[in-house]
């Protein structure tokens, strides 16, 4: 760790000036201290810490859980629906002498860059309907032949709700229904798949060991889908959500707006179901949330060839979550634990197939895997003082079936020499054939002014697929994948 950050020192000062500057700015154009965060605040008036656990977006309250579920309606309507954000960052891994192509492997490593942006639209259209609407920039999306990157505007999250709320002396009933493009981001809590990662990942490959790029719960079907589910909130106690996701078409194509044609899009077979269960209970400044979701997906392998359904791979997700909060100025505590399970059954033209690699003595491999399964642990606990100073303990631990079908490492048939798969990177590399990767994450951020947080992240692994040490088999070991994160993000 010393290593990363005595490395980083250059890329840490240029952070520095950009938010000497930054603060500058917003010091100047704000004379008077602002009331409400992007959107959402400025329509209901209320303070940051209102919606936002120690007001760190995207962290949501109690308070913050009810206005998403009821549509985005409460408060009163803004002229202009529109916020935005940015985000400038700087990524540094440990060991990039490891590699056979550093400049492909590890893009703009220990440099600060402008990493994302997003248009925010949405809020309330009427008293029962609202929306959530992500548009996302990346200027790092594509990199030509000549080392050019090119930027890349495409629909990101999108969630558009109609909601109602049914309170008299004994029961307080919220209903509604969600027409969104990922499965999870309509849900409250942020032990969700769409939301238990929040740093946005910058795109070139130095930052693809950092924390937002490490095994997170997720959905086999992906996002940039089109789905509707319904949901009830009962007593703000129990909580249900049911519906379908297909691929996105036809006057839903608006969901996956920006994505470069059919071959980009996941190909979805019929209507796959998503499902969430929830038992929340509050008393005085705690909270306590315990759950459980899943959806079973019949993706196509090829997105360009929807023809055949003997082409599809069957998955079934789910896991059980658990959120606790703690929330009385100037503390705000939150603490999140989720287990994930996910089986894949492959098709049948990719299931128990030949090895592509033999052993050193050149026997053959056992064959694929019909199917496999994966199993993630993921643990947060995060601290927040007085709504600007805060930090954070991430563990992540995910096991998995071994299958020869995922070794891009092995001994050669002909020469029985030691071989790397062409298409892969021997920083990915896998000799084992396991997915196992273990790892820790330490963060620290400050807010010094509403709309503006810097934070530093290290992520430290004690196993990266399948192994602790040579799990390349040419030397790479886990902890050389370890990762200083800098970054500075602003939201208006």
């Amino acid at each position: 760790m010393r290593i990363a950050i005595r490395n980083a020192g250059h890329g840490l000062a240029q952070l520095s000036q950009m938010l000497v500057l930054l603060v500058a700015m917003l010091i100047t154009s704000w004379a008077t201290p602002a009331k409400a965060l992007p959107l959402f605040n400025r329509q209901t008036g209320q303070n940051c810490v209102a919606c936002h656990a120690g007001g760190q977006f995207p962290e949501l309250t109690p308070y913050g859980r009810l206005f998403k579920m009821t549509g985005y309606t409460l408060g009163e309507r803004v002229k202009v629906p529109l916020a935005a954000m940015v985000v400038a960052s700087l990524s540094k891994v440990a060991n990039t002498s490891k590699s056979d192509n550093p400049d492909t492997d590890f893009q703009k490593d220990n440099k600060l860059i402008f990493a994302t942006a997003s248009l925010f639209l949405g809020g309330k259209i009427t008293d029962n309907v609202g929306a959530f609407v992500q548009i996302t920039y990346d200027p790092y999306a594509t990199r030509t032949d000549d080392g050019q990157f090119h930027g890349h505007t495409n629909a990101d999250n999108i969630d558009i709700r109609y909601a109602d709320r049914f309170v008299d002396s004994t029961r307080d009933l919220i209903v509604g229904l969600s027409l969104n493009n990922n499965p999870s981001v309509s849900d409250p809590w942020n032990t969700a798949p769409a939301w238990m990662q929040y740093v946005p990942v910058p795109s070139p490959t130095s930052s693809q060991f950092i924390d937002g790029a490490t095994p997170y719960p997720g959905y086999a079907a992906g996002g940039n889908l089109a789905g509707i589910t319904a949901y009830t909130y009962w007593n703000r106690t129990l909580y249900a959500e049911l519906g379908g996701y297909q691929t996105s078409r036809g006057l839903l194509s608006f969901m996956s707006a920006g994505l470069d044609g059919n071959a980009s899009k996941t190909k979805l077979d019929g209507t796959n179901p998503y499902w969430r269960l929830a038992v929340n209970h509050e008393w005085g400044a705690h909270s306590l949330m315990i759950g459980t979701a899943g959806m079973t997906s019949k993706i196509y392998d090829d997105p360009l060839d929807t023809s055949d359904p003997a082409t599809l791979h069957h998955v079934r997700d789910w896991s059980i979550d658990a959120q606790y909060q703690y929330l009385l100025d100037p503390h705000a505590v939150t603490g999140q634990l989720v287990y994930s399970h996910r089986r894949e059954r492959y098709p049948d033209a990719q299931a128990d197939q030949a090895a592509a690699f033999v052993d050193a003595a050149g026997n053959a491999l056992a064959n694929t895997n019909a199917a496999d399964t994966s199993k993630l642990l993921r643990a947060k606990l995060t601290y927040v003082y007085q709504a600007r100073y805060g930090g954070s303990l991430g563990f992540f631990n995910l096991t998995g079936s071994t299958n020869t079908a995922n070794q891009t490492t092995g001994f050669d048939p002909g020469t029985l020499a030691l071989t790397l798969d062409p298409n892969t990177s021997r920083v990915n590399a896998n000799l084992s054939g396991n997915p196992g990767t273990r790892g820790w994450t330490y963060e620290a951020f400050v807010t010094p002014i509403q709309y503006v947080r810097v934070g530093a992240q290290y992520t430290a692994y004690s196993r990266f697929n399948g192994a602790s040490s040579n799990y390349d088999g040419f030397g790479r070991n886990a902890r050389d994948n370890n990762s200083l994160f800098l970054y500075l993000w602003a939201a208006y």
